[in-house]
């Protein structure tokens, strides 16, 4: 049974940083893409990054520059680093990881998802 588990997350004031953690178990995604989604209440679910099986990265614009993701795949986990937060970065935030070595920008394209975890920027 495919596991990804989100930690990191928090409240934090503008201006601030939260390194989200992905853990998996189940399955070995050193050679799939993962990726990082959030959720505002009231929205949809959106994309903020990506990484491949080669660690080539993909952003959405609201997250270049400010934003990293990084995989260990030792440990099967996959990392947001998130640095100058906003409040409008306020949302849950999930993990999701592709039976693919490419990366995607829409969650159709992921078969394994998180529950998610709260990143409150107050302002």
């Amino acid at each position: 049974q495919v596991q990804l588990v989100e930690s990191g997350g928090g409240l934090v004031q503008a201006g601030g940083s939260l390194r989200l953690s992905c853990a998996a178990s189940g399955r070995t995604f050193s050679s799939d893409a993962m990726g990082w989604f959030r959720q505002a209440p009231g929205k949809e679910r959106e994309f903020v990054a990506s990484i491949n099986w080669s660690a080539f990265s993909t952003y959405s614009d609201s997250a270049k520059g400010r934003f990293t993701i990084s995989r260990d795949n030792a440990k099967n986990t996959v990392y947001l680093q998130m640095n100058s937060l906003k409040p409008e970065d306020t949302a849950v935030h999930y993990c999701a990881a592709r039976r693919s070595p490419e990366s995607a920008v829409s969650p159709e394209g992921y078969a394994y998802w998180g529950q998610g975890t709260q990143v409150t920027v107050s302002s």
